[in-house]
């Protein structure tokens, strides 16, 4: 009964760093446009992070302003990305697609370069903060222990997207900008601005799922070598949750516990698998979102479908 309980908590943690990237993806595509470089920005903003915390090593300041000045250095980060993609794509209008597997290839170099040599000079001066990020479970030595702040966060943050999407103004503006924005430009919506706003958002929002990874959930030197997988998962799980960011906290821990069931069924049913039968467990999210995608093509129900202009250039001189 605890390895099941242990399965089942340390799953919701892990499905946070999906959420992160899934929620700022969500709000990156009501705008209108697809960003494949979510596993790159979530690199650079774990690395951010990281940079923030070893130079805040020493510094005196309290805990709590600590954890602030990591997380926000994480998000600037993914926006800095995020202003990259919005130039090419909206003011430059290059194709979507491409910019964002550049982005994901650039993001996940610069993490390399960046976080190789902090990796081998002692991980320490970044990871020495890794009981703030745990915090208020920091003392605790089971599955708990990773859920801290940044779960909490990554929570409410997508429970804010969900109510700004179906209950404000500007939620109606940018869904109509992502449904038709040669119509929201002709009712006076600043389409461009809203493009801008949504995936500079988004991109920081995307970048806490990095940091939290490496300084939460894994607490690892070598963490940042697997952000990368995370990040394809988190576009993955836009899908699964049919963009819904409410829908996505469920759908971050139904990935957590698929992509960890490959080590921990067989160990609660007591029975032994090869070693190679892992990687294609590890395979589960992946198919459980090929199963959605289908069910939701053959459904047609418009409130399930991606924004219509997912992907397409806007051009105001052919409206």
């Amino acid at each position: 009964m605890n390895m099941l309980l242990d399965f089942i908590i340390t799953a919701i943690p892990l499905g946070m760093t999906f959420l992160f990237g899934c929620v700022g993806e969500i709000l990156t595509e009501k705008a209108g446009h697809l960003n494949l470089g979510i596993p790159g920005i979530m690199c650079v903003g774990g690395t951010c992070g990281c940079v923030a915390l070893k130079m805040l090593r020493n510094s005196g300041l309290p805990w709590p302003l600590i954890v602030v000045l990591a997380i926000l250095a994480a998000f600037v980060g993914g926006m800095l990305m995020g202003l990259i993609y919005s130039f090419l794509t909206v003011t430059l209008r290059a194709n979507q697609n491409v910019t964002g597997l550049a982005m994901t290839t650039f993001g996940v170099g610069v993490t390399k370069f960046v976080m190789s040599p902090m990796a081998e000079g002692g991980g320490m001066s970044y990871l020495y903060a890794l009981k703030y990020f745990r915090y208020p479970f920091q003392g605790r030595t089971d599955a708990l222990k990773y859920c801290g702040i940044m779960v909490f966060l990554g929570i409410i943050i997508a429970l804010v997207a969900a109510f700004v999407l179906s209950k404000t103004r500007s939620g109606l503006y940018l869904r109509a900008v992502g449904e038709n924005p040669a119509t929201a430009d002709a009712v006076g919506i600043n389409v461009t601005g809203y493009k801008y706003r949504a995936t500079l958002i988004g991109s920081g929002v995307a970048a806490l799922g990095g940091l939290f990874y490496i300084m939460d959930y894994a607490g690892s030197y070598e963490a940042y070598k697997s952000i990368e997988a995370m990040g394809w998962l988190s576009v993955a799980l836009v899908i699964f949750t049919l963009w819904k960011p409410a829908l996505s906290i469920l759908g971050s821990f139904l990935f957590g516990l698929l992509y960890i069931a490959g080590s921990r069924i067989p160990t609660l049913l007591g029975i032994q698998l090869d070693m190679s039968a892992t990687p294609l467990l590890q395979m589960l999210p992946y198919l459980v979102t090929i199963v959605v995608l289908i069910v939701v093509s053959v459904r047609k129900k418009r409130e399930h479908q991606p924004p219509a202009w997912l992907g397409l250039p806007y051009f105001r001189e052919d409206r």
